[in-house]
């Protein structure tokens, strides 16, 4: 068992006091503090403290010294590395509406841009490496996100007040279709000059007289991204507002974005990131939609519900990279069996983790690495904790 050192990430959108009031992470030149890291991402790994020395070594560093023994031999050969990032994410405003490719768009991509000698800092760079990106967000705080396309009939609707904006808004709004909303998708990405002032205009007066949502985050949106085409956005996908607990998968190829909230994030180790508005970076509309299905879903088929075991909950994750488990610690304490690379976080209360004579004891806030030669561990105490492996 290793105690992590893990690395605050300051991106804009960052919340100043979240990870400080929930954590006690303190924040001493007044920064947003965007995401913690938790895993062995070249980008920002976290470090460990290894017992027998005191020592502090990077986790990357250390996985890298003997993959078979920290990850366990199917994962080392399979994966090469820790395959999955774990993140505590504070959104204080809206994240850029973004896209993340499957494995094989990936794949391609990544190939195809380095023959092209497109460097890995390049604004314009899409894919950063050869990797998909599925996520899962489980809510600390009420959260809330945009997750996939609404029903056709509910976009129609909500579109309706603007469709003489621009012929292929009504075309849409007069016989919805999925091939229609990706035409739809794709000319309100691309709407200039006139037409993007026409549009945005009709939008913005129509917040005046509509309350709830989706306009309440469209109000939230126009003050930080006044010109933005990204403001039709929650008019087109779900809007999810998460309450502490409850937890929701993001698929690859399926628009989305986080508005306001804090979470437990989980993602394949990828930093693949195709943005669809929302944001000063470079936006690819062409490569854009050729990553995304056009595909509707109801809102409330977005929801991840966990299969309860005792004081276990199990969350279904469709992809391989990652398990997501919470276990719930009282007086009578849990054991738990392991045989692959774990991250072990703790979300509330006081826990003594304990495996053979090593003991460690952990906070709210606090992580472990879990070693695959760790094959079973006994936590007591008090408290909530997430873990998080590959099977």
């Amino acid at each position: 068992m290793l105690k992590m050192i893990n690395k605050v990430q300051h991106y804009d959108w960052g919340s100043k006091t979240a990870l400080t009031k929930l954590y006690g992470i303190s924040n001493p030149n007044n920064l947003p503090m965007a995401e913690l890291w938790m895993g062995a991402h070249p980008k920002a790994s976290s470090d460990v403290i290894v017992p027998e020395s005191n020592q502090v070594i990077s986790l990357e560093t250390l996985i890298s010294s003997d993959p078979d023994k920290y990850l366990g031999k199917n994962i080392a050969q399979h994966y090469g590395r820790l395959p999955y990032l774990f993140k505590v994410l504070c959104a204080a405003q809206p994240l850029s509406v973004q896209v993340h490719p499957n494995k094989t768009y990936a794949e391609v991509g990544f190939a195809k841009e380095n023959a092209a000698g497109i460097s890995l800092d390049s604004p314009i760079r899409n894919y950063k490496d050869d990797n998909h990106k599925p996520e899962l967000i489980y809510a600390l705080t009420p959260f809330k996100a945009m997750n996939a396309f609404r029903p056709l009939s509910e976009i129609a609707q909500l579109l309706d007040f603007v469709s003489a904006a621009h012929p292929d808004i009504q075309l849409f709004v007069q016989s919805p279709s999925e091939e229609k909303l990706a035409r739809l998708f794709a000319q309100i990405l691309n709407l200039a000059g006139e037409q993007k002032e026409l549009a945005l205009g009709v939008l913005k007066a129509a917040l005046n007289s509509r309350q709830g949502e989706p306009w309440n985050s469209i109000k939230q949106m126009v003050s930080l991204y006044p010109e933005d085409n990204g403001l039709f956005s929650p008019l087109l996908l779900n809007v999810v507002e998460l309450q502490p607990g409850e937890a929701m998968f993001l698929y690859a190829r399926t628009p989305h974005a986080y508005l306001e909230g804090v979470g437990l994030e989980v993602m394949a180790n990828s930093d693949n990131v195709l943005r669809a508005g929302l944001t000063n970076k470079h936006i690819d509309i062409t490569e854009l939609i050729a990553n995304i299905d056009f595909k509707p879903t109801k809102a409330d088929d977005l929801l991840s519900i966990p299969e309860k075991y005792g004081n276990i909950w199990k969350y279904n994750i469709p992809v391989e990279d990652f398990s997501f488990n919470i276990y719930s610690i009282n007086d009578s304490g849990i054991a738990v069996d392991n045989n692959t690379a774990s991250i072990l976080f703790c979300i509330e209360g006081e826990l003594v983790l304990s495996s053979g004579n090593d003991i460690i004891n952990i906070g709210s806030g606090e992580s472990i690495f879990l070693p695959a030669y760790e094959e079973s561990i006994s936590i007591k105490g008090n408290g909530k904790l997430a873990r998080v492996f590959n099977i």
